[in-house]
């Protein structure tokens, strides 16, 4: 059974604040995915992705949080920075389990929605090849968000692994938003993008945190293989849905 320190529900609150700094649009839902492996040549690697569904009375599609730069014209190598922040908070995290002595996890799944804080803990072994993630994020994407199957090779994937029937070991830590929703303008290196008002759900402290990380961008995680699954048609329809919008595609 989990055993929530004051320390933990600090970070539940950090990590909170993070997702909330990176997503520039009001939202419905939100589903997060990270793993830290157990190898020692690879401590304290893993792999993140996650994604959210805007806000809107028309159907929405869930958004991976590896395109908001690109979608918002805003600077990339900025945003990482938060990104990797939000990462260190959820390897902090698993240490605290191995500080207070618990059955230290594998991988995590957040789910914010309906004013609920979710985590789902696993304590499966996972490979950490690349086909391994790519096939995590194809059966967790059908898990979590029904989506994908669309393909031959993600069928087969699914397939197999509801044909499995190796049900892992997971326990769950539920609870109610810690922070309070306020609009704030914040910028990622970009002059015009002060302008924006976005929603945002942080503290102010965040905000001054962000500004000043250093320049380290994720050199030990593995990044959702998801984030450049998209078919060129696809892409090419983003793009001019984006044009038209007068939304330019940030330069880097």
């Amino acid at each position: 059974m989990l055993r929530t320190t004051k320390t933990m529900k600090e970070k539940y609150e950090q990590i909170q604040n993070y997702i909330f700094t990176l997503i520039p649009e009001k939202w419905e839902e939100i589903y997060l995915y990270a793993s830290v492996y157990k190898e020692e040549e690879n401590s304290g690697s893993g792999e993140m992705f996650f994604y959210y569904l805007p806000k809107g009375i028309l159907k929405k599609k869930y958004i991976n949080v590896y395109e908001v730069p690109r979608r918002f014209n805003i600077n990339e190598e900025q945003y990482l920075k938060i990104v990797e922040e939000l990462f260190k908070c959820i390897k902090s995290l698993r240490q605290d389990f191995i500080d207070t002595d618990q059955e230290v996890w594998t991988n995590l799944s957040i789910s914010i929605a309906n004013l609920k804080f979710r985590i789902e803990y696993r304590y499966d072994t996972l490979p950490n090849t690349e086909q391994d993630v790519f096939e995590r994020n194809i059966i967790w994407k059908y898990k979590y968000l029904k989506i994908g199957g669309d393909s031959k090779e993600e069928r087969k994937i699914l397939e197999s692994y509801f044909n499995s029937n190796d049900e892992q070991k997971k326990e769950l830590y539920e609870t109610g938003l810690y922070v309070k929703t306020e609009n704030h303008n914040i910028g990622f290196g970009k002059e015009d993008i002060a302008a924006r008002d976005f929603v945002m759900y942080e503290k102010d402290e965040l905000i001054s945190k962000a500004s000043t990380i250093k320049s380290k961008i994720f050199s030990n995680v593995v990044y959702n293989k998801d984030k450049n699954k998209h078919t060129k048609e696809e892409m090419h329809e983003e793009v001019e849905k984006e044009k038209t919008s007068k939304n330019q595609i940030l330069d880097n």
